[in-house]
């Protein structure tokens, strides 16, 4: 499996769709209903993808039980992240972090090793990606850098189950719309028995931006395990953290966050980690 052009201009794609979504998210006012809503509709939106494209084999449903439950820790860290930090520091640090780990996994997990170029792509993206989110302010945020840290070790975990599943499935459309369609259930129903009635509320009036965070989720998502069945994982998952660079400039936009000469540097750094990935 090699990283083609077009394998990274499609995780390209799917990278500005996964920071889209969450910026969604960090800008709403109640960060755990918007995760609710927005994974809720991404469970319909599965019904007729599965309709279409069928059920996976057998062999895919262990990973699929396996990546729901670990995805309800994911969105109760997220959200914690959220709360109490900036998306310019808290999206980094959970999408640095992870793809370090995933190629550390990945000899043993998927089989998997890279070339030392490779290596350098992966080490670079993920030391851009900090450079852009570890600042002094992090350490006056200790709860928001903890809930990133932990979900960035979620992010692995959840990104090497569904690498093997994707590939024991051999259809990536049938694993993430089946994934989809049990995904957002968990989640939702457990911010109905915390928060009640709020959550129709809150549903009724932010459902059609709702509905475009989920689509983003969905496809960003289907993106990457399309990817990882033409390219190795780890490679992939560090590809992916590119989202960093559409959120650092989706929280200055849109979020009125700092855009400073260090962020910068971790774009040029991160960048350059892309460039190695390729020629690795």
């Amino acid at each position: 499996m090699t990283l083609s052009w077009p394998v990274v201009g499609a995780v390209l794609l799917g990278a500005l769709l996964h920071a889209s979504w969450n910026a969604l998210v960090k800008s709403s006012s109640d960060k755990d209903l918007d995760m609710a809503v927005i994974h809720l509709i991404g469970s319909f939106l599965g019904i007729p993808l599965v309709a279409f494209a069928g059920w996976p084999v057998p062999a895919a449903w262990p990973y699929i039980a396996a990546s729901v439950v670990i995805h309800i820790g994911y969105y109760l860290a997220l959200t914690g992240a959220y709360r109490h930090g900036e998306l310019g520091l808290t999206y980094p640090l959970m999408r640095g972090v992870a793809p370090l780990l995933v190629a550390l996994s990945a000899t043993f997990t998927l089989g998997e090793t890279l070339s030392p170029l490779a290596w350098a792509g992966v080490l670079g993206i993920s030391c851009g990606v900090l450079v852009l989110g570890l600042t002094a302010h992090a350490f006056t945020v200790p709860k928001a850098v903890g809930f990133a840290l932990a979900n960035a070790v979620i992010i692995a975990i959840y990104t090497v189950i569904d690498g093997l599943g994707v590939r024991a499935s051999g259809n990536a459309l049938q694993y993430v719309a089946t994934l989809f369609l049990l995904d957002g259930w968990p989640f939702a129903l457990l911010m109905f028995a915390t928060r009640g009635h709020a959550v129709g509320r809150y549903a009724r009036h932010r459902w059609p931006v709702a509905t475009l965070g989920a689509c983003a989720s969905l496809g960003s998502y289907g993106i990457a395990l399309w990817a990882m069945t033409r390219a190795p994982v780890a490679t992939v998952a560090a590809l992916r953290e590119t989202s960093v660079l559409f959120a650092v400039v989706l929280g200055a936009w849109f979020l009125k966050e700092r855009f400073t000469p260090r962020r910068v540097i971790g774009a040029c750094t991160i960048v350059a980690g892309v460039m190695a990935l390729r020629l690795g």
